[in-house]
């Protein structure tokens, strides 16, 4: 990965002037090591007309790999081959935000001991990244830079010049120039930038994130148009955090417009007065459910069948009473997402072998599922078309076949208790179907018959005396003569 940082001077105001701002010596090589490879910063041109600073990020993808523990990029399972085939040493990403926050640190904060006085004022500036992911085109690249006060060029990349029926790759070649910014301001605009464009991070996002968000947005994110694709993409589109840094910055907006304090802003309710207990979710409800009723069946090794983002697995990770957890799932963006959550990448050896990520379609049969005590189903019959049910039927109870299997559905009944969702309307726009608790039970007894199964059912969340549960489960139990049989097979 390569970008550069000029800028142009004269006698009284020397263009080498970038060197004390960026803390490294123009007639010196700077070189550091990375967890991920090693980072340069060189100056190709150093006099008091123009200078530039270039920043070198070479990656180690094979350093890349063994600190994700082999799981790819981000550490996503199952991707061998994109392990060490992929864009991660050529393209702007997360990984050279990163290297730019460490090596340019006391830029970006503003802060040049050996004089002052610069860092505040104003320059100008050119910034060039041969190739940028551009998740959005050059479009976006333009909305995102110019209301910052940027003039933007932002090239498309030929596929490939000798067939331009191809069209155009999703990386740009991005020039940017300005007049009026400090380099602190063009530094953090980067830092937040580049990653939102590549619409990826190589980390896993955690709570600290919206604090980085916040301090390198300081002075522009809150009144940016837009500031709400910013903030979801920088966090990776986790709603929960997404919402907390956008009630943040409104917080920071109004005390700029009143020109006050934040802290003299959020003051309407003191800490005492939280007195009023939140309604616990209905997905923590329904993974306590699970969890109790796998406890119960005396389950060791359990599949997450559609493990989605790998809640449950997170969940049932922190029982020792489960030896072995496998979530899979037929999206492998929701695979790495579940990866990052889990933090395999950094999980010790021991924690480490406990889990597996597999990426399958639970349409087809697969025999790495066979042999284990309990599968789950947790809100995934109803994703799948109805003619496909017999195919996920036969996959779970006729050739995996474990021991227990739990199914959990939204009970459609209920559906009226919700005030905000629209008569006739289903919970979630890809649910292809929701039952009602007779639907449920007469599906689920004929399964049961067709392989062997014993069911009994349980409700999950607040049972509404007319309509019911807002959730259903069904515990299927493998009968006793099948069990030895399946065993002996």
């Amino acid at each position: 990965m390569f970008l550069t940082i000029s800028t142009t001077g004269d006698e009284q105001h020397p263009a080498t002037d970038l060197g004390f701002l960026l803390h490294k010596h123009p007639d010196n090589l700077f070189s550091t090591k990375l967890s991920y490879g090693t980072v340069h910063v060189l100056y190709p041109e150093a006099d008091a007309g123009r200078c530039t600073a270039a920043l070198l990020l070479e990656v180690d993808a094979v350093a890349l790999v063994r600190r994700g523990r082999g799981k790819g990029r981000g550490g996503a399972p199952d991707a061998a081959l994109a392990q060490y085939v992929n864009d991660r040493p050529y393209a702007a990403s997360s990984l050279l935000a990163v290297a730019l926050s460490g090596v340019f640190s006391s830029a970006m904060r503003g802060v040049c001991a050996a004089k002052p006085e610069l860092p505040s004022q104003p320059r100008p500036l050119r910034v060039e990244v041969p190739a940028l992911p551009a998740r959005g085109g050059s479009g976006l690249v333009r909305r995102l830079f110019e209301p910052l006060g940027w003039t933007v060029a932002a090239e498309p990349v030929p596929l490939d010049v000798e067939f331009p029926d191809w069209g155009d790759s999703r990386y740009v070649r991005l020039v940017l120039e300005s007049e009026a910014l400090t380099l602190a301001e063009a530094l953090r605009h980067l830092y937040v930038l580049l990653p939102v464009l590549d619409d990826a991070k190589h980390y896993w996002v955690s709570p600290d994130e919206v604090d980085k968000l916040l301090r390198a947005g300081e002075g522009w994110l809150p009144d940016h148009p837009e500031q709400k694709l910013i903030t979801s993409r920088y966090l990776s589109r986790r709603w929960s955090l997404t919402r907390q840094a956008t009630e943040r910055l409104e917080l920071v907006r109004l005390a700029e417009t009143d020109d006050t304090a934040v802290e003299e802003i959020d003051n309407a309710v003191g800490a005492e007065a939280e007195t009023e207990e939140k309604p616990t979710p209905l997905a923590v409800l329904r993974r306590d459910a699970i969890i109790a009723a796998l406890g119960e069946s005396g389950a060791a090794r359990v599949l997450d069948l559609g493990c989605g983002q790998g809640q449950l697995v997170q969940a049932l990770l922190k029982d020792p009473r489960f030896t072995e957890i496998v979530g899979v799932d037929v999206s492998m963006r929701a695979l790495t997402i579940a990866s990052r959550r889990l933090k395999l990448d950094r999980m010790g050896e021991r924690q480490a072998s406990r889990v597996k990520l597999l990426q399958g379609s639970l349409a087809y049969t697969d025999t790495r599922l066979k042999g284990y005590d309990a599968a789950v189903l947790s809100e995934v019959v109803e994703h799948l078309d109805l003619p496909r049910l017999p195919a996920l039927e036969y996959a779970v109870f006729g050739s995996a076949r474990p021991r227990t299997v739990l199914v959990t559905t939204p009970n459609v009944e209920y559906n009226v208790r919700w005030e905000t969702l629209p008569a006739g309307h289903v919970r979630h726009g890809d649910h292809r179907f929701e039952w009602t608790r007779g639907e449920f039970r007469a599906w689920a007894g004929q399964v049961a018959e067709r392989h062997g199964y014993d069911v009994e059912f349980a409700p999950v969340g607040p049972e509404d005396p007319e309509v019911g549960p807002p959730t259903q489960m069904a515990v299927f139990t493998l009968r006793t003569t099948n069990e030895k049989e399946a065993k002996a097979a």
